[in-house]
């Protein structure tokens, strides 16, 4: 009987606890739904689900003759998971994947790639990287080797996506192109129209399946908006020559930095900006930094703003005489001097010729002294001491010394009238005389002429005048002492027989912070400049070439260094479309070992070239669209030779210029791909081999 009693007494207990478990079970239950249920239900749709972005495509930069210059393409980090394939498998394909990954790759050697997919494979790692920065073609070709064919979950083939900008013309105009980087400052145009490139970025929901497998959510997409392409007015054939002329004397001379603008005269269009410096880590010079934009002495080039003060007050005419009193006049403590000696009661306009810096001070002296102000404003309503509003991010503001600050002196006046106690950037300089050339219409000076989206425009720029600079008769007068400069003056070496030429030589001595030290006027740093306008009598562009020597350089005026890279600007600019070919022009060579390739132009523009170079002109060698190769014979006579182009087959590009070689695959329907910099040195698909439209082929350029 106790033991019937002991037995129930257990049982009692034990559904007792049961009966106070379960309450508690459903109390805490109650609990988590009410209390914490809505934080638990976030923390498990967070392990599931997750928001992945949809980026946009990058947009592209044109030119206004449709020329790419910059765009974006895809690129992939490779890495393997060698874990999740068979053991069969893995050594029964490892040394034909080894050899095939060296053949797509063109890295190490199969044996060392076998080695190290074997202690991968052995050391369990789950993420061992085989390459990075792989293009899209190699990447399809990765992608169809054995194993890797089978996927990231049974082949182990983990392709990371990225996007690369590049330059199909590699640093022609990279600095005015500018640099894109992910989370960093852009620079050039890639910083100021950004927002515009960029696009908006999308977004879709990702849920978490079996085998840790991420899917997107049906109906959760918001798509990206891509980004909209620009078109810049860069001329890449007046580019290429541009950088060419200002490498020639910059290594000539041996300088420190150049720029040069070239602008259209009646719209202020940038047609080249080339900004080269000197790098001492690759010992060459290289698009490093926008010169352009940076403000400094003009020099004597500043005498125009001088000159149509004068004109514009009607306190002088350019035939008046002015004593220059042989190029040596004082000004309270401080003398001065003309760079050449002997100057004596000659015409403004001489006076302007020859650079006289003892007379532009004297005039400025002699009208402006009393009421300096005068002058000063003359200069703001120039624009002097404001940006240009070139349309790109970046532009440091120019300086100029004004009465009653601490800078002005009693001899500010005559020097800042010859170009020193004022800085500006060498665009504001090209702004000034292209005004005079444009009859006084001073232009805002601008690189992007439209914005387009998927190939239709969406915004356009137009032309715009900021100001008119003076009169007729005062322009007039501007005009004739520009155009004496060459035909007589410190210019007259870069005469054409063919077209006149205008501008203005500058020479001037600067103080500057070179690699971290700071160098003073005793360094005897100059900047040599030369800006103007041809043809004289209708102008269509300005040119302004600015070059700041090395400290000590025995070469500096701005005749010699700046104003023969403006020459050979306009020789080029001249026989490309403004004019016919009269004499030998700078930038043609006579001979060459390798030949030069381009399209044959049309009429009989190559045989006035050859003819041009004393050279008998051949016939022609095919249509108007066969492509040349120029070289020369035994006898070193210029010969012409057709390179064959057939619709649907790979031409041979080798030898060729980059733009060439684009041009000429571009119209087979391909999509050309570029490594390397120079000439062409290999394709990767064989000239002959049938060619479907759309097809990529890689170009390595040497």
């Amino acid at each position: 009987m106790n033991v019937k009693k002991d037995i129930r007494f257990r049982v009692y207990i034990a559904f007792t606890c049961m009966c106070i478990m379960g309450v508690a079970i459903i109390c805490r239950a109650a609990y988590l739904q009410i209390k914490e249920g809505k934080e638990l239900r976030q923390m498990s749709y967070n392990m599931h689900m997750k928001a992945d972005t949809m980026y946009a495509e990058r947009g592209n930069i044109y030119t206004e003759n449709g020329e790419l210059l910059c765009s974006s393409i895809p690129q992939f980090d490779i890495h393997l998971d060698p874990t999740v394939v068979k053991k069969d498998s893995f050594f029964k394909y490892v040394d034909t994947l080894s050899r095939g990954i060296y053949s797509i790759l063109q890295i190490k050697s199969p044996a060392i790639i076998k080695s190290e997919l074997v202690r991968a494979y052995n050391d369990s790692n789950h993420y061992f990287r085989l390459a990075k920065d792989v293009t899209y073609d190699k990447y399809l070709a990765l992608r169809s080797l054995p194993i890797f064919k089978l996927g990231k979950r049974r082949g182990g083939f983990i392709a990371d996506a990225d996007t690369k900008r590049i330059n199909p013309y590699g640093s022609l105009a990279f600095r005015t192109i500018g640099l894109w980087r992910k989370n960093a400052r852009n620079v050039g145009l890639e910083g100021t129209f950004d927002s515009v490139l960029s696009g908006t970025n999308g977004s879709r929901l990702m849920q978490r399946m079996t085998g840790g497998v991420y899917m997107p959510v049906e109906g959760t997409e918001i798509d990206p908006q891509n980004g909209e392409d620009i078109i810049t007015t860069i001329d890449l054939n007046i580019q290429n020559v541009a950088e060419h002329a200002m490498m020639q004397v910059l290594e000539k001379y041996n300088c420190l930095y150049g720029t040069a603008v070239v602008m259209e005269v009646n719209t202020g269009k940038i047609a080249a900006l080339v900004n080269l410096g000197y790098d001492t880590k690759t010992n060459s010079y290289l698009e490093n930094q926008n010169y352009a934009l940076i403000p400094a002495e003009p020099g004597s080039t500043f005498k125009l703003v001088t000159l149509m003060s004068l004109l514009n007050d009607k306190l002088i005419n350019v035939n008046d005489i002015v004593d220059c009193e042989g190029g040596r006049i004082q000004f309270g403590p401080r003398v001065m001097k003309d760079s050449h000696f002997g100057l004596g009661r000659i015409t403004i306009r001489d006076a302007y010729a020859h650079s006289s810096n003892a007379a532009m001070a004297k005039l400025a002296w002699q009208f402006y002294s009393k009421d300096p102000e005068k002058y000063i404003k003359h200069l703001e309503a120039f624009g002097i001491d404001k940006r240009t509003g070139i349309d790109i991010a970046g532009e440091p503001r120019p300086h100029v010394i004004k009465p009653g600050s601490k800078e002005w002196s009693g001899t500010t006046l005559p020097w800042m009238a010859t170009g020193y106690g004022v800085m500006i950037n060498p665009i504001r300089t090209a702004m000034l005389y292209n005004g005079v050339a444009n009859g006084g219409k001073m232009m805002r000076p601008y690189l992007v002429s439209g914005v387009k989206q998927y190939g239709k425009e969406i915004q356009h720029f137009d032309p715009e005048v900021i100001m008119q600079m003076g009169d007729s008769s005062a322009i007039a007068q501007m005009q004739s002492c520009t155009r004496e400069v060459v035909l007589s003056g410190t210019g007259r070496h870069i005469k054409s027989p063919n077209y006149e030429i205008s501008g203005k030589t500058g020479t001037a001595q600067v103080a500057d912070l070179i690699d971290g030290k700071w160098y003073g006027y005793g360094a005897k740093i100059y900047q040599g400049s030369f800006v103007g306008y041809f043809p004289s009598d209708k102008p269509r562009y300005t040119i302004c070439v600015a070059i700041r020597t090395k400290p000590h350089s025995s070469s500096y005026y701005g005749g010699t260094l700046a104003a023969p890279v403006f020459r050979m600007i306009s020789d080029k600019i001249f026989a490309s479309g403004m004019g016919t070919w009269k004499s030998p022009l700078d930038s043609i060579e006579r001979s060459t070992k390798k030949g030069y390739y381009g399209r044959q132009a049309t009429g009989a523009s190559y045989q006035e070239l050859m003819a041009t170079l004393g050279m008998k002109a051949a016939k022609n060698v095919g249509n108007n669209r066969v492509v040349v190769q120029a070289a020369t014979d035994s006898s070193q006579r210029m010969v012409l030779r057709a390179k064959p182009a057939i619709r649907g087959v790979v031409p041979d590009v080798s030898g060729m210029s980059l733009k060439d070689a684009v041009y000429l695959l571009e119209k087979q329907g391909m999509k050309v791909l570029v490594e390397g910099r120079g000439s062409v040195r290999s394709q990767s698909i064989a000239a002959g081999v049938a060619v479907g439209n759309g097809q990529s082929i890689i170009i390595q350029l040497g």
